[in-house]
């Protein structure tokens, strides 16, 4: 797939064009999820849909597909978490340039053009819960059973009734 300056482009001209790429992104080439990750495989699939806003301002649909591996906060065990996310945003040159009142997230760009990469990889993690855990508590790795009751301390009372 594309990467590095290739992978850059030309929002205002994609927009007046009224463009729509698609890309497919391994998870492992995204390096802001790395830390997020129980495992690397898979990869992300997403979709740009440029167009010309008001005032003749550039956007565009992002939406991601994915089914990361994430580390369950609960159980510490990996699972596989099926997403989907699109956000619609507005491009611009500057914080000074940024329209205030946008209903659009405002992406800013890097003289006139942007990274597809980075574009999925944002949507990606917003798209992430901010506490992973797997689906309930029945399913979780090390989650005990309903009926289970805990007794750490068990092991000492059969010591104690020895001596």
């Amino acid at each position: 797939m594309a990467s590095g300056s290739t992978d850059r482009v030309d929002c205002v001209r994609l927009a007046e064009d009224a463009a729509v790429v698609e890309r497919v992104y391994p998870l492992s080439e995204l390096p802001r999820l790395q830390d997020l990750l129980a495992d690397a495989r898979g990869s992300v699939r997403a979709r740009f849909a440029f167009s010309k806003l008001e005032a003749g301002r550039a956007g565009a649909t992002v939406a991601v597909q994915a089914a990361p591996w994430l580390v369950c906060q609960r159980c510490l065990q990996g699972f596989e978490l099926p997403l989907v996310s699109d956000s619609e945003i507005e491009f611009a040159m500057s914080d000074a340039d940024a329209p205030v009142e946008s209903p659009r997230e405002i992406y800013l760009m890097d003289d006139g053009s942007v990274s597809l990469r980075d574009l999925a990889e944002e949507e990606l993690l917003l798209a992430l819960p901010v506490i992973a855990a797997c689906s309930t508590p029945e399913d979780c790795g090390r989650a005990p059973l309903p009926d289970e009751r805990q007794r750490p301390f068990a092991v000492l009372q059969d010591l104690l009734k020895k001596t």
